[in-house]
């Protein structure tokens, strides 16, 4: 056994020969036990009986090893196998994401959790996966959208041949498997590979289906199918619905569509190497990993479609595609004049205005975020602020920036013109990081932890700062 497959071996249960070998060789364990105490009552010479007594544990040890259980073969397999890489250029049988934002890649018996790290056994998250219940393998799996019926809502389905396995929170439901015509009327059996597709991404909360070049669109109030062929798209063996785009896994490389006409823009097919798993010699921007304990931000913000936005050095994350797994980009990605990070970050009427430096950049929310023609200005042209910016803020329906410079809050009518401060009062805190005001209240984030208040106004009348609170995994997706 390689020093690799011992370490990936897997504990089975006994097999039923085992137990009965086991069993022989207590019974010989036992008789040759009588054997030596018998020989002890015959032995006079305390010599002989050392003498006596080792002859007999030798013979007991040869029984020991010519009696004992016989391997599992099936065992013997696990042992000696080399567990897959995905990094090898391996085709995926199904990717899906689970209720709390784990992305599954699924090929064969075996699954990978996550965007890196070893496969293991599918049945070790999900039991049922296993050639014990003769489905070691998924045709196609993808996670449930649906937010008026919490019964489906969330819940991962997996189809081999002409069954479907719904799981939640990793458990077998009750009645599963069923037939796919119970639950999918419409649906064909042998699928390629399926994703969900909530309302305002297609025309209704809709589940594709991806067999050969025909696309199943799944109506999931109404159990309606619509049928497409969509012969410029590859053959999909995987399909997988990421940051509100769309993407069709074929062999090692991917093809991002739109789930409504299937058209592809752009350079396609891509390596998925270089953007869905780590692997040595690929990768991109999406590398950053946040660390709770000692998180660092540089802003954050909320637009007016709920888009929310964490800035740390030179890359951004989003922070309410949670459930599809947080992931860094370079800012440059979607801010492509911002080329060295920023300071402050806010959001007014469906514009985003980033602040490095003395120099705003503003752009347009709803349209891909175009730099607004003019941009970027001084601080003093459109705030009328100057000197180092530390972060700034919006509340929800009001029409003030909040401007944090030290430990002076300074207060900006962004419907004014010219714009200037019409309000400067000195604050509790000092050194802020970030800042962002949402329905909950304020939040002034100062290296990982973060001061919490009602509103602005208490913000500028209090004289002692709150107790301090301590980042976590669900505010910004960081590593506990």
């Amino acid at each position: 056994m390689t020093e690799d497959a011992s370490r990936n071996f897997t504990f089975q249960s006994f097999h039923p020969a085992q137990i009965l070998n086991e069993r022989n060789y207590t019974n010989q364990h036992m008789k040759y036990k009588v054997q030596v105490q018998l020989l002890h009552q015959k032995t006079s010479s305390g010599l002989h009986i050392m003498e006596l007594f080792i002859k007999t544990l030798v013979l007991c040890l040869a029984l020991a090893l010519t009696n004992g259980a016989p391997a599992n073969p099936q065992d013997v397999a696990v042992d000696d196998a080399v567990l897959p890489d995905r990094c090898e250029g391996i085709e995926f049988d199904a990717i899906t994401p689970d209720e709390n934002g784990n992305t599954f890649f699924f090929r064969g018996s075996h699954l990978w959790k996550g965007f890196h790290g070893p496969a293991q056994l599918s049945n070790e998250s999900f039991k049922e996966l296993d050639d014990i219940h003769h489905i070691g393998h998924v045709d196609a799996a993808f996670r449930m959208h649906n937010v008026e019926n919490p019964d489906d809502h969330d819940h991962i389905y997996f189809f081999l041949d002409d069954k479907v396995f719904s799981y939640f929170n990793h458990t077998l439901e009750d009645g599963y498997p069923k037939e796919i015509q119970e639950d999918f009327p419409g649906v064909p059996a042998h699928l390629d590979a399926a994703v969900e597709c909530p309302k305002g991404e297609c025309m209704a909360d809709s589940v594709l289906f991806f067999k050969g070049h025909d696309m199943y669109i799944y109506d999931i109030t109404t159990k309606t199918v619509k049928i497409k062929t969509w012969s410029h798209l590859p053959v999909c063996t995987s399909a997988l619905r990421w940051m509100e785009q769309y993407y069709c896994f074929h062999g090692h490389n991917f093809t991002k569509f739109n789930p409504i006409s299937g058209e592809v823009s752009n350079a396609y097919p891509k390596d998925a190497r270089r953007y869905f798993m780590k692997c040595p010699n690929f990768g991109h921007g999406g590398k950053y990993v946040l660390n709770c304990s000692n998180v660092k931000i540089d802003a954050i913000t909320t637009d007016d479609a709920g888009k929310s936005y964490l800035f740390a050095g030179r890359i951004y994350m989003r922070l309410d595609t949670h459930r599809d797994g947080l992931h860094a980009f370079q800012i440059t990605r979607a801010w492509k004049n911002v080329t060295s990070g920023v300071d402050a970050v806010f959001s007014y009427a469906d514009k985003i205005y980033l602040i490095k430096d003395d120099q705003v950049y503003i752009y347009k929310a709803a349209a891909q975020y175009i730099l607004i023609e003019g941009y970027p200005k001084t601080l003093k042209e459109e705030l009328g602020i100057e000197g180092k910016v530390d972060a700034a803020f919006v509340c929800p329906d009001d029409h003030t920036v909040h401007v944090i410079q030290g430990q002076i809050i300074s207060d900006v009518d962004l419907t004014a013109t010219p714009r200037v401060v019409t309000h400067a009062l000195p604050m509790s805190l000092s050194d802020i990081d970030a800042a962002l005001c949402s329905a909950e209240g304020i939040q002034m984030f100062k290296g990982s932890q973060y001061y919490h208040y009602e509103s602005a106004m208490t913000l500028a009348l209090s004289r002692i700062a709150p107790r301090p609170k301590s980042v976590t995994n669900a505010m910004m997706g960081c590593q506990e």
